[in-house]
């Protein structure tokens, strides 16, 4: 025998209020383990709405609500963050915070005839270039390409016949090499 499933109205209706009422007691504590846990309000935003989406859309049953949406709000961060745009030459020099204790593009593009500015700039483009001549040349010419001499990723792409994701993550691995190497620059200048 063959048995139809059929949804009755009153059987939608309580799914709705389902939905409405685990978005009403998790949306609070979600919002506030997100915002932790990304770098701006409209990133967490998009990550919580990613997560009620998801649960909406879910046919499975769920046995554990809240450790369900928790991790589904895990794996939405952590997906954001693999699609984070490619680092750049201002984040060598940002705090964890994102945000730059001193002006580096005035500092280091500002063509003032100023004598301080004028060697802590000569001082900064000399330690940058032993800090790139330390990485692999894949890497070190990535790096020039794109942050100094301004090519895509995907003009580089057709010129090399790499994958942009591959150039992307060679040049992450040149960011990190220079960020590190030119912490105690950094902390000098600051220090100054």
């Amino acid at each position: 025998m063959d048995k139809t499933l059929t949804i009755t109205p009153g059987m939608a209706g309580d799914s709705k209020r389902n939905i409405t009422q685990v978005i009403n007691d998790y949306s609070k504590r979600l919002m506030g383990f997100i915002r932790k846990r990304v770098t701006n309000e409209a990133d967490a935003e998009d990550v919580l709405q990613d997560v009620f989406y998801q649960f909406v859309g879910n046919t499975q049953p769920i046995e554990q609500m809240s450790a369900w949406l928790f991790t589904v709000a895990r794996n939405k961060i952590t997906d954001r963050q693999r699609k984070h745009k490619p680092e750049a030459l201002e984040d060598v020099f940002s705090n964890e915070d994102g945000e730059d204790a001193v002006n580096w593009s005035e500092l280091l593009f500002d063509a003032s005839n100023n004598p301080e500015k004028e060697y802590l700039r000569t001082l900064f483009w000399e330690e940058l270039n032993a800090a790139l001549e330390e990485l692999p040349a894949e890497q070190r010419d990535i790096f020039i390409k794109h942050e100094l001499e301004g090519i895509s990723f995907k003009d580089l792409s057709e010129q090399t016949g790499e994958s942009v994701n591959t150039l992307i993550s060679r040049k992450r691995y040149a960011v990190l090499h220079l960020r590190e190497r030119l912490a105690v620059l950094k902390d000098e200048l600051l220090n100054y």
